[in-house]
């Protein structure tokens, strides 16, 4: 019995152990509490959207990606947006090789992201190597 009890407190520690590190599971707000991300998974690649905004809307009205430097993309909303791109898993708790798009200024860099804890992820973009840039600490929602 005694073992049986071991094996099953091992198997959900494990369970939990595994989810606290899958980033796909809910959402993450950005550094500044301003939109909520979802991140999902595509052909062993992660993926980021924003799937909540503080600030919804301008004027009465969607806001838009205006600092897009494509002029048929700045009416798209920002709401849906994938602005973290092609992320590859980099061990147990990282990911890299992938790209974050800025609509704040339109820009795109490259970025890595790192697991600190299971309720803090943070994203780094980059131009050229990783030690030229900023990281932004994203924080699980719920």
């Amino acid at each position: 019995m005694k073992k049986t009890l071991l094996l099953v407190f091992t198997l959900i520690s494990l369970s939990f152990k595994l989810s606290a590190q899958d980033i796909t599971k809910g959402t993450w707000y950005n550094e500044e509490k301003t939109a909520r991300v979802q991140f999902y998974e595509t052909n062993g690649k992660i993926f980021g959207k924003i799937v909540w905004l503080k600030d919804p809307l301008n004027n009465g009205k969607p806001r838009t990606d205006e600092f897009n430097p494509n002029a048929k993309l700045k009416s798209a909303p920002l709401m849906g947006l994938v602005f973290l791109k092609n992320f590859k898993k980099d061990g147990e708790k990282a990911w890299e090789d992938g790209s974050i798009y800025d609509p704040k200024n339109g820009k795109t860099y490259s970025s890595n992201m790192k697991l600190v804890s299971p309720t803090q992820l943070d994203v780094r973009g980059y131009i050229g190597i990783s030690l030229m840039g900023r990281t932004s600490k994203f924080t699980k929602a719920d």
